[in-house]
């Protein structure tokens, strides 16, 4: 009976132990993932319109604005206009470090595939790079806290802004012609 109770606290403490280690690990490397203007854009590989994996870094040497947003979200579907006109307007452009722009769309539809591919089609993002965050990987990486969020890239994949929309937005991107 010693034997069995001794067996069950040393499995008790070794569950404790490595939940304790782990969530310590977890809390520095997301600690470590520094989000700021100058800083690389971690890598994104997620699921496209065609259930295909799609990387953040296939687009190398495009400026890229990676754009979270989902179906739902009333202030990201109003913001989509804005973006699909800095698209229209840049997508053929040579920036200092990057030649052409495109937009990343990252969606928070948590697999609501059908609404997703709608709101794709009613709102005009023609754009290929559409891809879906089920699991909410690419969210946590980003520290998405609210959407829409947005991050500016280079062709070089260094953070360039930060939640930049409308005009703003445009303007940034203006200056890296």
């Amino acid at each position: 009976m010693k034997s069995i109770k001794f067996i069950l606290i040393v499995i008790a403490i070794s569950v404790v132990t490595y939940g304790f280690v782990n969530v310590k690990n977890q809390q520095s490397a997301n600690s470590q993932t520094n989000l700021v203007v100058g800083s690389k854009a971690p890598e994104i590989v997620l699921k496209d319109k065609n259930n295909n994996d799609l990387k953040l870094s296939s687009l190398k040497g495009k400026m890229v604005l990676i754009d979270f947003w989902a179906s739902w979200c009333g202030p990201c579907r109003g913001e989509n206009k804005n973006v699909v006109s800095i698209y229209n307007q840049f997508k053929d452009t040579k920036f200092k470090n990057a030649k052409g722009f495109t937009v990343f769309s990252v969606s928070l539809d948590r697999g609501n595939v059908n609404d997703w591919q709608k709101a794709i089609q009613k709102d005009g993002l023609i754009w290929d790079t559409h891809v879906m965050d089920v699991n909410n990987e690419a969210a946590m990486k980003y520290k998405v806290q609210y959407i829409p969020t947005s991050y500016l890239i280079d062709g070089e994949g260094n953070i360039l802004a930060i939640n930049l929309r409308g005009e703003e937005l445009r303007k940034k991107i203006e200056s890296y012609k």
